[in-house]
């Protein structure tokens, strides 16, 4: 525990902004791409410079969750922004794509340890009363970072350069580095444990081979390859290792028995299933304001501050009313506000009005902004410290992962039915029913929209349009299936006046 509340203000800030810098890294690459692979080269590689830093981070999470319970959550969080400010300096002199990707690598290996571990912090060093508020607002951190990563990648590119991208982290990690090694002194017991070496390998390889099959398969080999099939059975072999050692294991990376705890379950369904479906978003509505209103790239970030706003308002009125009622009763407000903004905005056409986008924006943000503050702390309900960070960096990884899964799956829902649509469109011109578009985000271009003549635009923003909201609806399946299981969460809710019952 922290004696000093002036100490807790500045290890607040440190994790604040240590948050901050790695959620917004998942993102803020993306809208600099084109920019980066002009200057380096490499375009048949440019992938690899995305998914290393995903498959370090999600291969990272539940090895340093466990390492923190074992050893303590001060040196794993301190290893953690080293590594990663290291990465960072090296991406930014980084001379060819390879390069760059190597060093992502390195960033992700940080990125894994600075999550999952900053929450854990925040219910070490803060009693039951006060958690909410603080989860809250770590919570509505990184909704915002999420959200404000390709348009901050889009301001910088465009006036600085590409490689300011990865130096901007230099400075905010520096003062978060400080703030935690100055101000965080822990006081929990922590014993020495044996480690699961042949779990953590075994997680590692098996994440590693699915992440490459999501990030390879349809773009650089067919789905039915063999590069991609062995990949996906790599995965399943190593998985099904990973599970058996982790039951014979004594002290396991990820102890099964925390999966027969209901609120623990339920917590970590839900966050594969709410992280799966809230990407599509950041990905797809800024693609249909480029589409559809013909907005920039910078435009089209911009027009994500609305949902933005309202994950922030969500993840602050989940953390404040955790102590007032059930997680599953503020999750039933989550899921319908995320059910109601997701439907209206797959029922947009190309006349639907920036003003009402903008609406349903807030809806889903304020939705999803209730599971950022609302399940990394029901992850460690009533759990002893000795097991927090293997809890929250279980739930932590489950998000990313769903977001990974969802991208992919409704990435490739949407480019089929895009072409699917301008096939139909195009069938009665010449020529036309072979009609293919590249990447929406370049030839949407105002001065690349200028040259499509009027009937072409149309088909081809009504095709986009129709796509889009496709995808948004089949959306619909999957937080319906979270609605289901808030269901099955219980009554349990934050007791300040009991303490942590042994598990």
């Amino acid at each position: 525990m922290i004696k000093k509340d002036n100490n807790i203000k500045f290890v607040v800030a440190g994790l604040l902004l240590a948050i901050l810098m790695a959620a917004m890294d998942n993102t803020i690459v993306a809208t600099a791409m084109a920019t980066i692979v002009s200057d380096l080269g490499g375009f048949d590689k440019f992938i690899w410079v995305t998914s290393a830093y995903m498959v370090a981070v999600m291969a990272g999470m539940p090895i340093f969750g466990k390492l923190s319970d074992m050893y303590g959550r001060k040196r794993f969080f301190i290893f953690g922004l080293v590594v990663f400010l290291i990465g960072s300096a090296l991406c930014g002199i980084a001379q060819t794509i390879v390069q760059l990707s190597i060093f992502r690598a390195i960033q992700g290996i940080g990125g894994g340890a600075l999550m999952p571990i900053a929450f854990t912090i925040v219910f070490d060093i803060f009693p039951p009363e006060n958690r909410g508020k603080m989860t809250g607002l770590l919570g509505a951190v990184f909704g915002a970072s999420s959200v404000l990563g390709p348009l901050l990648g889009a301001y910088i590119t465009d006036y600085f350069s590409w490689h300011w991208i990865f130096y901007v982290n230099v400075p905010i990690g520096i003062v978060s580095f400080i703030l935690i090694f100055r101000y965080y002194h822990e006081s929990l017991g922590h014993s020495k444990q044996k480690i699961d070496w042949l779990g953590a390998i075994t997680l590692v390889i098996s994440v590693v081979s699915l992440m490459f099959a999501l990030e390879l398969g349809g773009k650089e080999y067919d789905w039915d390859s063999v590069q991609i099939l062995s990949l996906f059975a790599s995965f399943l072999v190593f998985f099904v290792a990973f599970f058996i050692a982790e039951l014979k294991a004594a002290e396991p990376i990820l102890p099964l028995w925390l999966f027969k705890r209901r609120l623990f379950a339920t917590s970590q369904i839900l966050a594969f299933l709410y992280g799966g479906t809230f990407i599509i978003l950041t990905v797809f509505i800024p693609i249909f304001v480029q589409a559809v209103y013909g907005g920039s790239a910078k435009n089209a970030g911009l027009i994500l501050t609305p949902m933005m706003l309202g994950s922030v308002a969500g993840s602050s009125v989940g953390g404040i009313f955790q102590t007032k009622t059930s997680y599953r009763n503020l999750m039933i407000i989550s899921i319908i506000s995320y059910v109601v903004g997701m439907y209206f905005l797959g029922t947009m056409t190309v006349d639907t009005t920036r003003f009402l986008l903008t609406i349903y924006m807030i809806l889903v943000g304020f939705g999803v902004g209730f599971s950022f503050s609302l399940l990394p702390t029901a992850s460690i309900h009533n759990l002893e410290p000795q097991y927090r960070g293997t809890a929250n960096s279980t739930n932590s990884f489950l998000r990313s992962f769903g977001m990974t899964i969802g991208v992919t799956i409704f990435g490739t829902i949407q480019g089929n039915v895009f072409q699917d649509k301008l096939k139909a469109a195009f069938a009665g011109m010449q020529g036309g029913g072979n009609f293919k578009m590249g990447d929406p985000r370049e030839i949407f271009q105002a001065d690349e929209r200028a040259k499509i003549p009027g009937v072409i635009l149309d088909k081809i923003v009504h095709a986009m349009s129709d796509s889009i909201t496709h995808a948004f609806l089949l959306a619909l399946i999957p937080i319906a299936l979270a609605a289901i299981t808030i269901f099955f969460m219980g009554s349990a809710r934050v007791e300040v006046s009991k303490k942590p019952a042994k598990s």
